[in-house]
């Protein structure tokens, strides 16, 4: 594991995200010694998460200790930090703790966060959806409004209990108003005495003209007659104004709902302020074809933290262009320690694009192939089962999906803090 002179080539990676294990994965070189560093101590596949936030999949079922998946790595340290700062000149990562790792090579994946265009104090009452924290904290929202609607004996309180809004109508936002949805209409009304579930308002509010603007317009029009049919109000061309504890404002109208999410926007993590590099309106790093810092090929910005065109377009904020992109740089870092030339430049290939609406409907569209209705369903979770990691994972999330389609019990709804349940208690 050393370089020409014994010394080892040190390459500190920032983010456990898809990207960074990408890259990791593909490093394999005896001349590289990798330091991972995340905040967090676990992997997340993302594009599950709505499902543990709407208590179809447990918190286990789509995360794993990063520890565990390279623990036959010698070649990889894993630390538990969050990173503060980095240091070109001294060639340092600095840490909030005071700590700081060396690097001869960089790689900055550090995902991105919710964006709520200027209104941050939105946050404490519309949660976004980004980490398994975000999702805990929404199951437990949704469930404790049907607990404390139950307790409540005020029609219009409880009408704002059953009122669920969701704004973004994005893949984000579709899925979990869909789910959301099958939760009210199909799962919970016969565990619930005092309260009709079925009568709860699901709304879903876009800004934009249409739900799902990535998808053709075909697919977008049928994505949302299916969640009319689920029960799911959608509003399109539609503005919110504010967000606070009793509710949203859609221009000047106002909506009562106790439960709000926010799955409108997201920008680039403080990755372009930790390089002093140029950035564009989201936040994110504009680098190099070859996916570097302009100015500075040491440091590769990969994954949803750098801005990559392609033909004049962004490429998309996805996990398996995520992934490309790490793959890529380990392969310019591999030729770099063997003294080869560099490889061309990064390429995206596009893999599709994918969404479900509940648990029987879904679209998928790959170049000008489309697929809708429960066949597509059926597609787009092989798709995700094939891509989690670990064979344990795979069975888990078949096993719960299956369970769930065949019985429509969602089998994670559980509320695990007894502080929050007490003050809803007390305040009923």
């Amino acid at each position: 594991m050393t370089r020409s002179g014994g010394t080892p080539h040190k390459v500190v990676v920032i983010g456990a995200g898809f990207a960074g294990l990408q890259f990791i994965h593909d490093l394999r070189h005896p001349s590289a010694a990798i330091t991972l560093v995340d905040r967090r101590n676990h992997h997340l596949f993302q594009p599950l998460l709505y499902q543990v936030a709407t208590t179809v999949l447990a918190t286990s079922e789509i995360a794993w200790p990063v520890r565990h998946l390279f623990r036959d790595r010698s070649d990889v340290e894993t630390l538990l930090g969050e990173v503060a700062g980095i240091d070109r000149a001294q060639r340092r990562v600095l840490l909030k703790d005071g700590g700081a790792l060396a690097f001869d090579t960089l790689v900055v994946a550090t995902g991105t966060r919710h964006a709520y265009f200027g209104h941050d104090d939105w946050e404490a009452f519309a949660p976004g959806l980004k980490t398994l924290e975000d999702a805990t904290t929404i199951r437990r929202r949704v469930l404790l409004a049907f607990e404390q609607a139950e307790r409540e004996s005020d029609p219009e309180r409880r009408e704002a209990l059953l009122t669920f809004a969701i704004i973004g109508a994005g893949p984000t936002g579709v899925e979990l108003a869909g789910m959301i949805a099958e939760l009210a209409h199909y799962t919970l009304p016969r565990e619930f005495r005092r309260i009709d579930t079925r009568r709860a308002r699901i709304l879903l509010i876009e800004g934009g003209p249409r739900v799902l603007p990535v998808f053709s317009t075909p697919l977008s029009a049928y994505a949302e007659a299916s969640l009319k049919e689920l029960g799911v109000e959608v509003s399109t061309s539609s503005r919110v104004t504010d967000c606070g504890p009793d509710g949203v404002r859609i221009g000047d109208t106002a909506i009562a709902c106790r439960t709000i999410i926010w799955a409108a926007g997201v920008e680039a993590s403080p990755a372009a302020k930790w390089l002093d590099a140029e950035a564009d309106r989201a936040g994110r790093v504009i680098v190099r074809p070859d996916l570097t810092l302009p100015g500075d090929a040491a440091i590769f910005v990969v994954g949803d933290t750098a801005a990559v065109m392609q033909d004049g377009k962004p490429v998309p904020g996805l996990a398996p262009a995520a992934k490309q992109q790490g793959a890529y740089a380990a392969k310019v870092v591999r030729r770099r320690l063997d003294g080869k030339t560099a490889p061309p430049p990064f390429r995206y290939w596009h893999q599709g694009s994918l969404a479900t609406i509940g648990k029987h409907a879904a679209i998928i569209e790959y170049g000008r192939f489309n697929f809708r209705g429960w066949m597509a369903w059926w597609l787009w979770g092989i798709a995700h089962i094939y891509f989690l990691i670990g064979t344990r994972s795979r069975f888990a999330v078949a096993w719960s999906w299956l369970w769930n389609y065949l019985t429509g019990i969602h089998s994670a709804r559980l509320i695990t803090q007894r502080e929050v349940i007490k003050e809803v208690i007390k305040e009923t």
